[in-house]
């Protein structure tokens, strides 16, 4: 059998066509949906980039791990500790060792790991190809190595492929003679001129009015990135190139799939699409960001076309992405291990029978300490260190009447607060239990300065708030984070 795992980072599944982006963004991924299954509500568990791929390669959530962030402790997984054999079942039991029990020869083509010193991403493949530039590259540079593979070893029998893209990640980075085709065409926005005007006076990194996350600096190595947009002109820029991004990357995959077809291989393969995590664009005030843990963050992409199971299907059952480790192991016939943390539904894949959780609680611990719970028609969120946003602790949305997240309803639906915040309170209590360690990793975070990306960048962003007219939200970050030290409800 063979296997392609297509890894596109940042890509969220509402700027596909596939899942109904009134943009044509994905021409050639749209493809896997109609030959295989669209999943609808798909979530990582942890976010972003360095934590969600924690999760899926070890199969536990961040919580047990260890990884849920940047920086600090908590940016490496934990040590097996005493239970350690001679090799450290963690690194065995994970994602890619499935494929390589299974009797496949496993390969990756990607930066991830020198990216974020996560070396532990490399356990279980046998090739692993890393062009040095530390997700800096975009696709034009993975390509050549992509078809080289495919032409050598194409045609044999037994691969798992990982082949990883950046494109739509910040900054974003299409070649400079790539077009935007998407120039002349409106965006059809939820982001009205209202609406727009509330954002450019909002508090927080990566707001329209700083971009680069604390700054409007433009760097002449990303022409194409804006460090601020002041009118809507401006913001349609900003989503044009992250949709650009996706185009870009779409297209290179294009290519890719013509090489197996030449290879006449392409019919009788699996091919699977997913994500890291997906992309803010005005949820919650954040523009060209993955910072929080919310629907745009961390709904991503799931598409699955796989030998002998369901055709144009659609999932809308709620999944993680480290149930795929027990789905494949369902698929592949290898062992199930008591460590993982995911539920199987390979069901869903070879019957189209519902199998998914009743509820999820998804985390970000990067850029805020945020866990939310995800259930029903509702997100709750609740936070621990608001990243310098000015979040409530506790917000609730609707995101079937309201998947923008403009409208709080936490004040006249308590009920539904206390049912997320019981839902987080019950993962939270099963977690520990299962869990090695005896610290929740989420107050190592707060312990240690808080999330990654909000370390010793306060005083200057007070400055920039006082100096572009947001004195008042200048005077709260001082009041929560300087007078009251963090303890700010």
């Amino acid at each position: 059998m063979r296997i392609l795992f297509i890894d596109i980072d940042t890509l969220r599944p509402d700027h596909m066509g596939c899942y109904g982006y009134h943009r044509n963004t994905t021409p050639n991924l749209d493809r896997i949906a109609a030959e295989g299954i669209r999943f609808n509500s798909y979530y990582c568990s942890d976010a972003p980039c360095l934590p969600s791929r924690a999760s899926l390669v070890s199969g536990m959530f961040g919580i047990r791990n260890g990884a849920v962030g940047h920086g600090g402790t908590a940016a490496d997984r934990r040590l097996q500790g005493p239970a350690r054999d001679f090799v450290a079942s963690y690194d065995q039991e994970n994602f890619h060792n499935i494929f390589r029990q299974a009797g496949m020869h496993t390969v990756s083509i990607s930066t991830f790991a020198e990216r974020h010193s996560s070396w532990w991403f490399h356990a279980g493949f046998q090739e692993i190809y890393d062009i040095g530039k530390r997700g800096g590259e975009s696709g034009e540079e993975i390509l050549p190595v992509a078809l080289d593979w495919i032409e050598r070893n194409g045609s044999k029998d037994d691969w798992f492929l990982h082949l990883h893209l950046w494109d739509p990640h910040t900054p974003y980075r299409t070649p400079l003679g790539f077009p935007n085709p998407f120039k002349d065409e409106p965006l059809n926005s939820w982001i009205t001129e209202e609406v727009f005007q509330k954002h450019l006076k909002h508090v927080g990194p990566h707001s329209i009015n700083e971009l680069g996350m604390y700054s409007d600096y433009e760097s002449p190595e990303h022409p194409k990135q804006l460090g601020k947009a002041t009118n809507l002109a401006e913001m349609k820029h900003v989503i044009d190139e992250y949709d650009c991004g996706i185009y870009y990357a779409d297209y290179i995959m294009g290519q890719v799939f013509d090489a197996l077809e030449a290879k006449g291989i392409y019919d009788d393969m699996a091919v699977i699409l997913t994500s890291d995590h997906g992309e803010t664009m005005g949820e919650l005030g954040i523009y060209s960001e993955h910072g929080t843990a919310d629907q745009a963050t961390c709904r991503i992409p799931f598409l699955m076309k796989w030998p002998g199971g369901m055709r144009g299907h659609i999932d809308h059952s709620l999944h993680y992405s480290l149930d795929l480790l027990p789905t494949m192991a369902d698929l592949l016939g290898t062992p199930k291990y008591e460590n993982w943390d995911g539920e199987s539904f390979s069901p869903v894949i070879t019957e189209g029978a519902d199998a998914g959780w009743d509820s999820l609680v998804i985390s970000q611990m990067a850029h805020v300490c945020q866990r939310s719970a995800r259930f029903g028609d509702w997100l709750y969120i609740r936070t621990y260190h608001d990243g310098y946003h000015l979040f409530d602790r506790e917000m609730l949305f609707n995101i079937k009447e309201d998947p923008y997240e403009q409208f709080d309803r936490k004040e006249e639906l308590p009920e539904l607060c206390d049912k997320g915040a019981r839902i987080i309170l019950d993962w939270h209590d099963r977690a520990m239990m299962k869990s090695r360690a005896e610290i929740d990793p989420l107050w190592t975070v707060m312990k240690e300065n808080g999330p990654y990306h909000t370390w010793h960048a306060l005083d200057n962003y007070v400055k920039r708030l006082t100096k572009t007219g947001r004195e008042e939200g200048a005077k709260e970050l001082i009041n929560r984070y300087k007078t009251k030290q963090g303890l700010w409800w």
